[in-house]
């Protein structure tokens, strides 16, 4: 909680309620559809389910109609709800996600016949996150369904979906996300003239050129967890339209597991939990550190041709895994310190970031020009000055270290996360939903 604020109970989820008339197919008889409106009018009734509707139903290529009620266009004559018609369930389900983003709704309850429960599931679990809940709810069942139903669970323990199900939900999903417009302009990279291109792939994203909708997120969030709106599927999605663009092979992409501390993996040897710094000898392979604040870290030998990444935030700076991975290129592969060339990525300047006053001491003791009222309860504190400050003191070079003390602002790649909002996302800025971008690096074959 920040400083001021009183303390008050958090507002309850809003609720939304969705009715899945997939089933239905794209054309069915009116009488049909008026029996299956009915059911859900019903369950709505006895349910006491409150939040506006969403009817998803499936869209004819065309839009003409042999004798027979198409379910959208009844559907659209109806008083209150919203129709959502596509020509695929993910493109269905994904435009009313967006309609529940917008409104920031957390809580959904989906109204589906029983066959389609546990394939409506696959789909929830594919574009949705632990952020959300859900609870699905049958629409009654005649007698003959009944016995339907009762007769296929005894006879598969599986379940009506199983993994080559799954595989095809999945395939459905990649396809429509690869058909959706970029977002924010064109996917840009930024690029270090330290590193050598003839040896080394290298970058860091900014925020366009993907496909991410919600405004913390947009557009090429990289990075999804239970707390983001942004599902697995989606990253994956910026992650191949980053690869293209690079021109490295999302297959052979190994991102850093944080953990705010110093732990460095060595590929090749056993993997660790977690850790904050990665390096590598294998070429065509694409270490990345992710930063949405904290500093993502490239690090290259071209002479013994090795590479590696660090994420350094204002824990892992202090605890040093920058050197963390300079120690281990040099152990390693006996990496020279003094050929090992760094570059630091957008992270947040000293112009935006404070800490606690303790905490700003064990800057302070690292060098005095890290903090910036030092008096004051939060001092300003400067993470890319200490990471500098260590890294010459293990022996890198001062020219072999690219920050934001360049004189060349063409080629500061150093910005502050904060203070570009249409650039780069950010913890500090934006709070809990933010998105991340990366610095990569690859050797070349």
């Amino acid at each position: 909680m920040m400083d001021g604020q009183s303390a008050s109970r958090p507002p309850s989820p809003k609720t939304e309620v969705l009715i899945d008339f997939w089933h239905l197919g794209p054309e069915t008889s009116k009488l049909r559809f008026l029996g299956s409106l009915l059911e859900v009018v019903e369950l709505v009734r006895t349910k006491d389910l409150s939040g506006s509707g969403y009817f998803m139903c499936c869209q004819t290529p065309d839009h003409e109609s042999k004798g027979e009620e198409q379910v959208e266009t009844a559907l659209k004559d109806l008083p209150c709800g919203e129709v959502m018609g596509a020509k695929t369930f993910a493109a269905a389900l994904y435009a009313v996600k967006q309609k529940l983003d917008e409104k920031g709704v957390e809580k959904v309850i989906i109204l589906l016949s029983w066959e389609r429960k546990s394939l409506v599931r696959k789909y929830m679990e594919q574009l949705f996150t632990g952020l959300y809940r859900y609870e699905l709810i049958e629409l009654p069942m005649s007698v003959k369904e009944q016995r339907l139903k009762k007769s296929l669970e005894s006879r598969s323990k599986a379940g009506p979906c199983g993994d080559p199900e799954v595989e095809r939900i999945q395939k459905e999903i990649s396809q429509f996300l690869e058909s959706l417009p970029s977002l924010k302009g064109d996917l840009t990279i930024l690029k270090s003239s330290l590193i050598p291109e003839h040896i080394f792939l290298h970058g860091f994203t900014t925020r366009t050129g993907g496909i991410s909708y919600v405004p913390t997120l947009s557009s090429l969030n990289l990075f999804s967890s239970s707390k983001r709106r942004d599902p697995p599927a989606v990253v994956k999605e910026n992650l191949r339209r980053l690869s293209h663009a690079a021109g490295f092979n999302p297959d052979m992409y190994h991102s850093i597991k944080v953990n705010h501390a110093s732990d460095v993996w060595v590929m090749g040897q056993p993997q660790p939990e977690s850790y904050d710094g990665i390096v590598t000898n294998q070429r065509d392979v694409t270490v990345t550190a992710p930063g949405a604040d904290c500093i993502p870290v490239l690090f290259a030998d071209p002479v013994k041709k090795v590479c590696g990444a660090a994420h350094s935030g204002w824990q892992g700076t202090l605890l040093g895994v920058s050197m963390a991975v300079v120690n281990a290129m040099v152990t390693a592969y006996g990496s020279d310190v003094k050929d090992i060339l760094v570059v630091l990525g957008p992270s947040v300047g000293p112009c935006c970031f404070t800490l606690p006053k303790q905490s700003a001491k064990e800057f302070y003791k690292i060098d005095p020009t890290c903090v910036r009222g030092f008096e004051s309860p939060n001092p300003y504190v400067d993470i890319r000055r200490a990471t500098r400050v260590l890294l010459e003191a293990g022996g890198i070079l001062p020219i072999n270290i690219q920050d934001d003390s360049v004189t060349d602002p063409e080629q500061n790649l150093t910005l502050c996360t904060s203070c570009h909002p249409d650039k780069f996302y950010s913890h500090v800025r934006d709070g809990e939903n933010f998105g991340t971008q990366i610095g990569f690096i690859s050797i070349k074959n």
